[in-house]
């Protein structure tokens, strides 16, 4: 899809350019001047009336078939262990098969992997499962050329990920080799039951807008989502499902990349992605020294500790503590928020909190707008308190 103006056709008159609703139109030269980023709302091509602006569109073809059936959840692992993740993603998973009448199943690459049962437990009604020492260091091009291989045989309606490092780097391979949509990073989704089509949600325009995208044309619909954007359900252990174990022939793909080693980050003593509770710090810190300071709070509550854009952007602290549209998103049971104005880039990462603790000396601050409780203050004077208070000082 795309849009083009022929410049024959105009003549300037600028009836389009009020009616675009990002001001990407503007009158150069008495011609219509289109600027990037551009939606394909239509609203300027209705508003034109000497037909210079042409939407090209997809040729409407069936959304699906019979034969597309089937909501299907890549189950991560690492060193044997399946992700958080996967069991997020199959609590999603299963509300939405549930709504199309369709099955679950979960589709997991690894090598002596604990907790296979578990996916089932948590919804899934089939497990396909590669087990193979190729896979135990998650190579991409052999997740990609077994993920495709699995699609193309079952063809599943709906395939949906995390959008980890990993997801983020092999299913968008997946996705163009299968010749399908794929909508990356999203926070919502849900189904359309009558169209049987996938609404994928995601923040755009720096997170001033929240996107509804659909893939009406082709299947499977595929998504990667966030950590921590969906809550686990509670597993049954009683529920019975299929486990189907897939053989994986190594000659028919060479791996063009080796892994050599994996760095965890020393830096994070608790994981952002797993933390009960994450100290967060702002520009409101004034300089990378303290950082310190949230660094023993932390350490009194046995928190993760988190940072805004800001701080992250000024070399404070790694870029693995940065909670955001651009960094993670959390879910934690309390998220303290100190020195953090509250943009709307860093509240999609973080507004899912089951408590919100803001401190600020800004009492207009947006971060009070979705904060479960609020201390207007000096933050260089209520985080000592705090900390002597745990510390029973």
């Amino acid at each position: 899809m795309g849009i083009q103006i022929d410049l024959d056709k105009c003549v300037g008159c600028g009836d389009c350019v009020p009616v675009c609703p990002f001001g990407l139109l503007e009158v150069m030269d008495n011609k219509v001047q289109l600027k990037e980023g551009c939606t394909l709302c239509g609203a300027c091509q209705e508003a034109c009336d000497y037909e210079a602006i042409l939407i090209e569109t997809l040729s409407e073809t069936e959304a699906s078939s019979d034969r597309h059936r089937g909501i299907w959840v890549f189950a991560e692992q690492r060193d044997g262990r399946l992700k958080s993740v996967a069991y997020e993603l199959l609590a999603k998973g299963r509300e939405l098969a549930d709504s199309l009448k369709t099955e679950l199943s979960a589709v997991c690459f690894g090598h002596s992997i604990d907790e296979i049962n578990q996916l089932i437990a948590y919804g899934a009604d089939k497990v396909y499962l590669v087990d193979s020492p190729d896979f135990a260091d998650n190579s991409e091009d052999l997740c990609t050329h077994q993920l495709v291989e699995l699609i193309r045989q079952n063809e599943p309606e709906v395939v949906i990920a995390g959008a980890t490092s990993l997801g983020r780097s092999f299913i968008p391979r997946v996705a163009s080799i299968i010749e399908t949509g794929l909508t990356a990073d999203c926070t919502g989704l849900e189904i359309d039951v009558e169209k049987r089509l996938l609404l994928q949600t995601l923040p755009t325009f720096g997170g001033n807008i929240m996107a509804t995208i659909i893939c009406q044309a082709k299947r499977p619909q595929m998504s990667t989502v966030r950590q921590r954007v969906f809550k686990k359900g509670v597993p049954d252990e009683r529920r019975k499902g299929q486990i189907i174990r897939v053989d994986f022939d190594k000659e028919c793909i060479t791996s063009r990349t080796k892994l050599l080693g994996f760095v965890e980050d020393i830096t994070e003593t608790i994981k952002l992605d797993e933390a009960d509770i994450i100290i967060s710090g702002g520009r409101g810190l004034g300089k990378p020294e303290n950082f310190r300071l949230l660094e023993d709070l932390a350490k009194a509550m046995g928190a993760a500790l988190g940072s805004s854009r800001p701080p992250v952007d000024e070399g404070w602290v790694p870029y693995s503590h940065q909670v955001g549209q651009t960094g993670r998103t959390v879910c934690p049971k309390l998220y303290i928020a100190c020195g953090i104005s509250g943009s709307v880039q860093h509240v999609v990462g973080m507004q899912t909190s089951e408590t919100i603790v803001a401190i600020n000396d800004d009492p207009n601050a947006p971060i009070f707008e979705i904060a479960t409780y609020g201390i207007v203050g000096d933050l260089f004077k209520v985080v000592p308190m705090l900390i002597g208070k745990l510390k029973n000082e």
